[in-house]
């Protein structure tokens, strides 16, 4: 199975922080270390944290690039399709309203996501 429960959040609280639990994950840092470098691109752009431009940039800036994918059945690819097709790489999946880091085909969250629809994902 795909699916590695992870929750970096120094409380163990489960918040909305997918951005934050994915980046941790993708860079190998603390929660609150990903926290911080998201906030402070946050700020920079006048923006949240947990919006979709703020993360990405933040992705782009440490080498990642975005790409699309169909999300319209039948030709969508779910979140465990993906880590199946990827076995190897760090990426970072957006369902649009969730983010999930998939580090060489196992997918970290604090729940089994697994059959979410990926709208886009950064690849590095």
């Amino acid at each position: 199975m795909p699916y590695q429960y992870y929750n970096p959040n120094p409380s163990g609280r489960r918040v909305d922080d997918c951005v934050v639990r994915a980046i941790s994950k993708l860079f190998d840092i603390s929660w609150e270390e990903a926290y911080d470098e998201v906030a402070r691109e946050g700020a920079m752009m006048h923006n949240m944290p947990s919006a979709n431009e703020v993360w990405g940039q933040y992705l782009r800036e440490h080498g990642y690039s975005r790409y699309t994918l169909p999300n319209t059945c039948p030709h969508c690819t779910t979140i465990s399709e993906f880590c199946k097709q990827h076995p190897y790489g760090r990426y970072a999946l957006c369902t649009g309203t969730h983010v999930v880091a998939v580090i060489d085909g196992y997918y970290f969250d604090t729940g089994d996501s697994g059959d979410e629809v990926i709208a886009y994902f950064y690849e590095r």
